[in-house]
């Protein structure tokens, strides 16, 4: 009876404040607001026909928002049993996703809260993946280094020149004595003569 009270709003605390009985104050709390459940059904019903996995941005909000109608539609007496709430899922998940709704279905799920469990960590893993590309796209180089030089060694060259011979910037680094394995700077020659 004080709990009753307690969380009963302050309006309907005062009209029964007299009713001794915890059974008589539910039976006639129930009385009162049994008319309620013709009012919230159908809203509830129909919130669950428009409920689509694709329309929301996280898992955590559309798990919130199908819990939200899952609970109205409880207490109006309505039975949602994990398959339900299986299915609701996958058939709402967006066509661009069918072969991941596939997977999921493949993997077996019997309990929903499994199936959240593994959208929840496929979504972090998916913000990881989209922060890092974001950083740097896929396919672009990272930048050089600053004080990198590009050296000759074995024919080919290390760093952004091109290897002698191939018909285009064949002086980028200057003339080489093949002997000597040694770079011979081109002013150098000019001084010698």
């Amino acid at each position: 009876l004080i709990f009753l009270r307690h969380h009963i709003d302050d309006s309907l605390k005062y009209e029964y404040l007299t009713v001794e009985n915890p059974l008589e104050l539910w039976q006639n709390l129930n009385d009162r607001f049994e008319h309620l459940k013709a009012v919230v059904l159908p809203n509830a019903l129909n919130d669950w026909s428009q409920l689509r996995f694709q329309d929301f941005k996280t898992v955590s909000e559309y798990n919130s928002t199908l819990f939200k109608i899952v609970s109205q539609l409880k207490m109006c007496g309505e039975v949602i049993t994990e398959d339900m709430l299986l299915e609701k899922t996958y058939q709402t998940f967006h066509a661009s996703n069918v072969l991941l709704q596939q997977q999921y279905r493949l993997h077996g799920f019997k309990k929903y809260r499994e199936l959240i469990r593994y959208l929840l960590i496929a979504e972090q893993n998916n913000e990881l993946l989209l922060q890092n590309h974001e950083n740097r796209p896929t396919g672009s180089a990272p930048l050089p280094e600053v004080n990198a030089t590009p050296f000759h060694f074995g024919g080919r060259v290390r760093g952004r020149g091109r290897v002698r011979g191939s018909g285009r910037n064949q002086n980028f680094l200057g003339p080489r004595n093949n002997n000597s394995m040694k770079w011979q700077n081109p002013d150098t020659k000019q001084r010698q003569k």
